[in-house]
């Protein structure tokens, strides 16, 4: 046991800076599959991947030995100045020959943040190219989020860290985001609220003023807002009007990527037509930073273009490519093959589906929305109608989002840890989890639901 707590000069994020002062933060010492183990000893079911990457687990040995091996032929090497690595020339045919984009080229990073302020970057200098400078402007959807840097936060919805860090670019404009049933309006059926949304971004894209829309960048299911999947034709629907417009559509895969949704993309399993697709966090399960910005044939050929009229892209970084990053992106692959893992997702989903719609009838839970080998709770204090975004006035209930916090305190007291986003709780463990581990899941989260009832109760 640790004790005596004293100050840390550690600033963590998406954490109360004061709290820390006192209190010391759940310190992670070990992995074993599915679980992380504590400075004390005590195991935990990571049921959000950590932030939704670790997609083989804390302790698979072919990636560690992957990065030994490439660590002992070469450790470090740019991609850049005319010069790579061979393990980043077979990472790039492998990735471009998996991705549902014709003629795909690839650029490599670290984050998924810098994936994405890649592609809103390459699409500024595609544009240049097409003698198009005044097509920069960017739409995102309110809730996103696409990122840390400022160009990638500025481009997340979140009207409060917009306003914290200053943040609101001219370029950047906002729709709404299609959380279907959250976000109807009253008597609406889905075809409706599709037909608004459309309605909403067309209307977007006319004011911005002709030819000055870039790009529309969107998650196919963002996991930061709560995890709405959208209606079936939502997608459809968008794309029509990005076409229409001369809009580039930008796939944010760095979360659904890599199997989440059953496939190895989500715009497969949603049938998605993106130009540009971003993808980080599963390529190598996170035990290496590394992303990639894949951008189709035509958006490349003007990156080409430009190129032979500057002399070159104007763009690369110390870690693009880097061999150790490369190697172990490769190894996930070859597991993801080797192993059948898609199919063993697929195999296992029903059953993580089953143990959240047995939540349904919870006092804790509104609804349960599902897709892929992922799913949320909608919590709140008593039963709402579907598409309600709160309890009925004078319910006598508690406040959305006291909730939510009491699920995030009592989970840790069980061993459970899931991605609770307003009153919302995101349930996307590693897709290496077996059976008998989705049971332990449960038992788990909802011994942590039951002393989040006696928690509220007592006030």
């Amino acid at each position: 046991m640790i004790s005596n707590f004293s100050q840390s000069p550690l600033v963590i994020g998406f954490s109360n800076l004061r709290r820390l002062r006192s209190e010391r933060p759940l310190v992670i010492t070990k992995g074993r599959g599915v679980f992380v183990i504590d400075e004390n000893g005590r195991d935990y079911i990571e049921a959000s991947s950590s932030f939704y990457c670790a997609a083989l687990g804390y302790s698979d040995e072919r990636l560690m030995h992957a990065a030994m091996r490439q660590m002992h032929e070469l450790p470090i090497y740019p991609t850049g100045l005319h010069r790579t690595v061979d393990v980043a020339l077979e990472l790039a045919d492998k990735i471009t020959s998996l991705v549902p984009i014709e003629d795909a080229h690839v650029l490599f990073s670290s984050t998924g943040s810098e994936a994405n302020d890649v592609a809103i970057k390459l699409m500024r200098y595609r544009n240049v190219a097409r003698g198009e400078p005044r097509r920069r402007k960017v739409i995102s959807r309110w809730g996103s989020y696409h990122g840390g840097t400022i160009a990638t936060a500025a481009l997340g919805g979140g009207r409060s860290v917009h306003d914290a860090f200053a943040l609101p670019m001219d370029d950047y404009l906002f729709v709404s985001q299609p959380s279907w049933p959250a976000g109807r309006r009253e008597q609406e059926n889905a075809a409706d609220f599709v037909g608004r949304l459309i309605e909403e971004l067309e209307d977007t894209i006319v004011a911005a003023g002709p030819g000055s829309v870039a790009g529309f960048v969107a998650e196919p299911i963002s996991f930061s807002c709560g995890f709405f999947p959208p209606p079936a034709d939502y997608f459809p629907r968008v794309e029509e009007v990005l076409d229409r417009h001369g809009v580039l559509f930008v796939d944010d895969e760095v979360i659904c990527g890599y199997g989440r949704t059953g496939a190895l993309f989500a715009a497969e399993s949603m049938s998605l037509n993106p130009d540009i697709i971003t993808i980080a966090k599963g390529m190598t399960g996170a035990y290496f930073p590394v992303s990639a910005t894949v951008v189709n044939g035509e958006v490349y050929d003007w990156l080409e273009e430009a190129s032979d009229r500057d002399g070159s892209l104007a763009h690369a970084a110390t870690y693009s490519g880097h061999p150790v990053g490369m190697a172990v992106a490769l190894e996930v692959l070859r597991i993801f093959e080797e192993d059948r893992l898609l199919d063993r997702v697929r195999a296992r989903t029903p059953l993580l589906h089953r143990r959240l719609l047995e939540l349904s009838d919870h006092p804790l839970v509104a609804d349960v929305r599902l897709f892929g080998f992922a799913g949320a709770l909608q919590l709140t204090g008593a039963r709402v109608k579907p598409g309600a975004t709160q309890p009925p006035v004078g319910a006598g209930v508690t406040a959305m989002g006291e909730v939510g916090k009491a699920l995030s305190r009592t989970m840790i007291d069980h061993g459970v840890l899931v991605r609770v986003t307003g009153d919302s709780a995101v349930i996307a463990p590693p897709l290496i989890i077996t059976d008998a581990e989705i049971e332990e899941l449960f038992v788990r989260l909802r011994r942590a639901l039951a002393d989040a009832i006696a928690e509220l109760s007592a006030h």
